[in-house]
């Protein structure tokens, strides 16, 4: 495969190979990488490729998702075994999410969160919202919303000065 054949190829296909890493992983970084991965694969053997298959893309695409549940598979085994090793320990204090206490007050954090949020103008609520809640970075939101990255990260930065100010004022 050429240089120029391949560069088209990414920049056909890269950002649609990055959202299904994403939609599986929820972290952009990890989702760049397996995105890198899927590139890499292809220019290394691009014979694995058989066009009389299908398409490039969902080939493409399929390689992402396939790629980012063996890793998201893979954290939530080490996960699991990290708590299977606590109980034999002898730990066997429920984990915080678990214990009613902790999901009470995690209720009415939320709860105090959200009525926060809807004192704030609609455009930094959203920007926090998204930012927090969505965990996406200010250039996602300038995206997302289509305005300038400058505005979205104003919008998160006003927003969060609202929220300090009625927390101190409290």
């Amino acid at each position: 495969m050429r240089q120029g054949d391949f560069d088209n190829l990414y920049r056909e296909h890269a950002r649609a190979v990055y959202a299904s890493a994403l939609a599986v992983l929820r972290d952009p970084g990890r989702a760049e990488d397996v995105t890198q991965e899927v590139f890499l694969k292809l220019w290394r053997n691009p014979g694995r490729f058989d066009p009389s298959r299908g398409a490039l893309g969902p080939y493409l695409r399929l390689m992402a998702r396939s790629r980012a549940l063996d890793i998201w598979r893979s954290e939530r085994s080490a996960e699991r075994a990290v708590e299977r090793a606590g109980i034999l320990a002898g730990h066997d204090e429920a984990p915080e999410h678990e214990r009613p206490d902790a999901a009470a007050e995690h209720d009415s954090d939320r709860l105090r969160m959200i009525s926060a949020l809807r004192r704030l103008p609609a455009p930094q609520a959203e920007a926090l919202f998204l930012r927090y809640f969505a965990d996406l970075g200010a250039a996602e939101i300038a995206d997302r919303v289509d305005v300038p990255i400058g505005t979205a990260k104003g919008r998160i930065r006003i927003g969060l000065e609202k929220l300090r100010a009625e927390a101190a004022a409290a």
